[in-house]
């Protein structure tokens, strides 16, 4: 089983189901949401429709508490977790050992069993404050990238965000051990 856990980059929301879907016809998904993710209606959409969407994608009802998805790790559920959109916020809080919501403690309670964590970055200062935790994290073991590029660079030079199209061949060699290339996107 793959978990598959989105964060609040609403805007990247629409690439990524198309993904989620390509997934799911080839592994069984465990979908879990973040706090934002979850509750926050926006401009692109309701969090209720995503939900749905997500649920309707995977076929099992997303995991949004601490205590849902605690047990990932004890019972080792899941082959792969995957977090996409990661936002600098959980970039932030996974390079620093911080587990405070539903996508930060799924991945901590996966990595106690040395399995790949897939992250396809989606984050407006990632090339600013938050690159010491992009590099913190490509340097880890267990932490694999989705390739990324700068998707304005002259309107937000520090912004990156993931090839969501690139997930799937990322998950692949992730479970292989190793990281797929190239890791900078010219897309």
């Amino acid at each position: 089983m793959i978990g598959f856990a989105m964060c609040g980059s609403f805007c990247t929301f629409s690439s990524v189901f198309p993904q989620l879907e390509v997934l799911s016809s080839h592994y069984e998904i465990l979908p879990i949401m973040s706090p934002a993710a979850y509750r926050i209606d926006t401009r692109f959409g309701t969090a209720e429709s995503w939900i749905k969407r997500m649920e309707q994608v995977t076929g099992h009802r997303v995991l949004h508490t601490l205590a849902e998805v605690e047990p990932i790790g004890p019972k080792k559920l899941l082959d792969a977790l995957i977090v996409a959109p990661c936002t600098g916020n959980t970039l932030a809080k996974l390079a620093n050992g911080i587990s405070d919501t539903s996508v930060t403690l799924a991945v901590k309670a996966h990595l106690r069993n040395a399995r790949p964590v897939v992250i396809a970055v989606s984050s407006n200062d990632a090339l600013a404050v938050n690159f010491r935790n992009l590099g913190a994290l490509s340097a880890m073991r267990h932490f694999w990238f989705v390739p990324y590029r700068q998707d304005d660079a002259l309107g937000k030079p520090t912004s990156l965000v993931a090839d969501m199209e690139q997930i799937f061949p990322t998950l692949q060699d992730a479970l292989e051990g190793h990281q797929v290339q190239p890791i900078l996107s010219g897309r």
